[in-house]
């Protein structure tokens, strides 16, 4: 196995995961039962995509979030957990639908390169 990082394409493979952090993260919260802590979803990040997310880069994103009214976090014993909201699983949900549009612009952006 290639040490991650080791070409260009890896580095790209990242920068997508962190520029979408914010629908990936409403995509997995919406996907479950139960609300996720912080720690809970670096934890995914790094076992779906191989990618570890700082803490403060999740803990930063969760408080925006919030503050935006798509995530709701609440304290369950001790912990703070974040849940989706209506707001946040309508724009999970529009994402979703335009997911063939951005499909075919990040196809479009690497077929200039040829």
């Amino acid at each position: 196995m290639k040490p991650k990082g080791s070409n260009y394409l890896d580095i790209l493979r990242e920068r997508i995961i962190k520029d979408f952090l914010d629908v990936l993260i409403l995509v997995k919260l919406m996907n479950l039962e139960t609300p996720l802590s912080g720690y809970d979803i670096i934890r995914f990040f790094n076992k779906e995509f191989n990618t570890l997310i700082s803490s403060g880069t999740i803990y930063s994103l969760l408080y925006s979030m919030e503050r935006e009214g798509l995530v709701r976090g609440v304290l369950i014993g001790g912990k703070r957990v974040y849940a989706p909201t209506e707001k946040g699983k309508e724009v999970a949900k529009e994402v979703s639908n335009a997911s063939d549009e951005i499909l075919s612009l990040v196809k479009k952006i690497l077929m200039k390169i040829e």
